[in-house]
C-alpha cells in the first residue's frame, strides 16, 4: 500500500514537474521570438515622408506665375495633397504687374489647387511697401491674400496697424479693417526723411 502511495506521488510530482517545464519552455521561447522580431524605429517611419528643397512652380491661364520654395516639407498622412512647409519663400510673377515676395517660418501648401498658408514671422515686399504679420491666407483661385495677427503696412510715406489686410491679387483692391468694430485702423505718416 505503501507503494501505491509512493508511486501516485512520485507520479504527481513528475507530471508536474513535466508540465512546469513545459509551460516554462513555451514561455521562454513566446520571450525569445518577441524579443527576435526587429524594432521598429519611429524616426525612420516619420521621416520618410519628409522631403528637402521644395519647389513648385504653376501659371494661371492669364499668364501669372507662382512660384513656392521651402527647406523642406513633410506630407500629411491624411490629406497626400498637403504639404506642411519649413523655412517657406513665395514669389508671386504677376504679368501685368510687379512681383511679390512672400517668406515665413512655415507654411501649409495644397499641391491640387496651390492655395497655401503661410505662418510665423510672415514678410510681404511689393514695390516700396512691406507687410508683416503672423499668419497669411494666399489663394490663386480667389485670387486673394489675407493677412492678419499683428499685421504692420509699412510704406515710404505711412506705417499701419491693423487686424487685417485683404488684398486682390488681380486689381489690387485692398481692404484694410479690426476685427472689433470699436478698434480703429492706427496709421503713422512719416516725416520727409522717412521716420516716424
Amino acid at each position: 500500500m505503501q507503494i501505491k502511495k509512493n508511486f501516485k506521488f512520485f507520479f504527481i510530482f513528475l507530471s508536474i514537474f513535466i508540465i512546469s517545464i513545459f509551460v516554462y519552455s513555451k514561455f521562454l521561447d513566446k520571450k525569445q521570438k518577441i524579443s527576435e522580431e526587429p524594432e521598429i524605429n519611429e524616426d525612420e517611419i516619420y521621416q520618410s515622408n519628409i522631403i528637402q528643397d521644395i519647389y513648385y512652380s504653376t501659371k494661371d491661364a492669364d499668364g501669372n506665375e507662382y512660384i513656392i520654395k521651402a527647406d523642406k516639407g513633410e506630407i500629411d498622412y491624411s490629406n497626400r495633397n498637403v504639404l506642411y512647409l519649413t523655412k517657406v519663400d513665395g514669389l508671386i510673377k504677376l504679368k501685368n504687374s510687379d512681383s511679390i515676395l512672400i517668406e515665413s517660418n512655415f507654411g501649409k501648401y495644397n499641391i491640387d489647387n496651390f492655395d497655401t498658408i503661410f505662418s510665423k514671422n510672415v514678410i510681404i515686399n511689393y514695390l516700396n511697401n512691406k507687410i508683416t504679420g503672423e499668419y497669411l491666407d494666399f489663394s490663386l483661385e480667389r485670387n486673394l491674400m489675407i493677412i492678419s495677427k499683428n499685421v504692420i503696412f509699412n510704406n515710404l510715406k505711412n506705417t499701419l496697424k491693423a487686424d487685417v489686410i485683404e488684398i486682390d491679387i488681380m486689381t489690387k483692391d485692398t481692404k484694410i479693417f479690426m476685427y472689433e468694430k470699436e478698434k480703429k485702423v492706427n496709421i503713422k505718416t512719416k516725416n520727409k526723411d522717412g521716420n516716424n
